[in-house]
């Protein structure tokens, strides 16, 4: 038996009067999920507790089988995992992004999608500065880590959250902050006229100026995958987060070609590195970043176009070609909400459906967050997906 976990980041949202009070994920052309449905069965699962952040990290704990609220420590140490960063245990790993600042303000907590290229260069030139107690490691596009021994307690907040509002009212608060606060806004000199930005600005693209650590934590202790549900497998994402778990969990981390964790991801790759790990294992999980992307921007085509080509490239990808792998167990899901309404995450349970080729369904004949609701399963803890997947 093979298993196979497919998650569109952030898929799940509200009712929008532009839609006609569809959401993006009903109003989206989704033939393959909604088929995964109609021969499968449904529920609804809450992968974020009342009790921590509804973040992407916490979501996919549970979406993996770990419970968040045991395994958590922050979403640092998770991306520090992911880039080969080995964490002593009194180091805190804070996630860093590059942020565009104007006029006083959070304006692209991405700095416009800014390259790896183009951000390796200026995370390097801030270590050069500012590294002397601390350590900055280059991530992907403007997702880096930041490395240092102090700052556990301080209360961050994550810039997708915050676009639009002062820099002065969101910076870190409570103990261990000032030391943050102090690189965030020594950053800025050192960034402001680097030859990067220079030269983006003269593009017309949103600078990297200013760098914004949050989600901090100590190196989380987690058994392996292997250990917990007895079967191997592997992970794809372009994402460090994603990779970080896969690491911790001892999964064969898998990269592809192409894959950006934005909207011009390599989709049809994702589906076809998959289907060739199933060679050598029992599980993959595929992650997509595209859909939350488009959430945190707002943007309701962007969303719907990501849902479409999520369905079409990676589950159609999948789901056409694993007869020729025997039995097996496929299932669907967000991590958590991204509603267009709001630009965040939210902590609403999400949609999800599991499809046996053994047979058994319900009477849910399309995917969407209303129709799960009314599925066999109902209402599951996140964390025991993977039992109901595998055992």
């Amino acid at each position: 038996m093979k298993y196979i976990v497919l998650v569109g980041d952030g898929m799940a949202d509200y009712p929008l009067p532009e839609l006609g009070g569809l959401t993006p994920l009903s109003a989206a052309d989704t033939p393959n999920m909604d088929f995964i449905a109609k021969h499968g069965k449904c529920g609804v699962a809450k992968t974020v507790p009342d009790n921590l952040p509804a973040g992407s990290d916490v979501a996919n704990l549970s979406i993996m089988g770990y419970d968040p609220v045991q395994y958590y420590s922050g979403r640092g140490p998770l991306e520090a995992a992911s880039i080969g960063v080995a964490l002593d245990k009194d180091d805190i790993a804070f996630r860093c992004n590059l942020i565009t600042e104007k006029d006083g303000l959070i304006a692209d907590y991405s700095a416009g999608h800014i390259s790896s290229e183009e951000a390796g260069v200026l995370i390097e030139a801030v270590d050069k500065e500012l590294g002397n107690t601390c350590k900055f490691h280059a991530g992907v596009s403007y997702r880096h880590l930041l490395v240092m021994k102090h700052g556990e307690k301080a209360q961050c907040t994550p810039p997708h959250d915050v676009v639009g509002q002062s820099v002065e009212d969101v910076l870190p608060r409570g103990d261990g902050s000032k030391f943050l606060i102090n690189l965030i806004k020594a950053s800025k000199p050192i960034l402001d006229n680097h030859e990067v930005n220079m030269k983006r600005r003269k593009d017309g693209k949103n600078i990297a100026n200013l760098i914004w650590p949050w989600g901090q934590g100590k190196a989380p202790a987690m058994p392996h995958f292997k250990d917990m549900h007895g079967v191997s497998g592997s992970i794809i994402s372009a994402v460090d987060l994603l990779k970080g778990i896969g690491k911790y969990a001892g999964l064969d981390v898998i990269d592809v070609p192409g894959a950006t964790g934005y909207l011009d991801t390599n989709f049809s790759g994702k589906a076809a590195y998959a289907l060739k790990s199933l060679d050598g294992h029992d599980f993959v999980l595929v992650h997509v970043e595209a859909p939350d992307e488009a959430g945190h921007m707002g943007n309701i085509e962007a969303k719907i176009k990501a849902i479409s080509d999520f369905d079409e490239k990676v589950v159609g990808g999948m789901l056409n070609e694993l007869g020729g792998f025997g039995d097996f167990r496929i299932m669907v899901l967000p991590d958590h909400p991204t509603p267009l309404s709001l630009k965040t995450h939210t902590r609403e349970p999400v949609p999800f459906t599991i499809y046996s080729s053994t047979g058994g369904a319900d009477y849910v004949d399309r995917f969407d967050e209303a129709a799960a609701k009314e599925g066999i399963f109902g209402l599951v803890e996140g964390h025991k997906l993977m039992n109901l997947l595998i055992k």
